[in-house]
């Protein structure tokens, strides 16, 4: 399951970079990366998301001219997924 949204992921990001980012995020998956960036721009695209769940997955900023590949996204992916696994255990409490 996990590799398809990664896939989609990358396709979107090089198809429709400026798609809303709710394409393929849920709304809390969308509250918590906003949470977690320092720089959040006016309207929150399907690049935006990429590279902050890059940047969960340890992509360094200043090398923005090499492609996010998908081992860094996988790793962000996972830990966007912890992220939001604690958000809701910790409503629950």
């Amino acid at each position: 399951m996990i590799a398809v949204e990664l896939l989609q992921l990358t396709y979107l990001h090089r198809t429709q970079p400026n798609a809303d980012a709710i394409v393929i995020l849920n709304p809390l998956q969308l509250r918590i990366l906003k949470a977690k960036s320092s720089k959040l721009p006016k309207i929150l695209t399907v690049s935006w998301a990429v590279e902050a769940i890059a940047r969960l997955g340890g992509y360094l900023e200043h090398r923005h001219k090499t492609p996010i590949g998908i081992q860094v996204l996988w790793r962000g992916w996972l830990k966007l997924h912890d992220l939001c696994e604690g958000w809701q255990l910790a409503r629950e409490t």
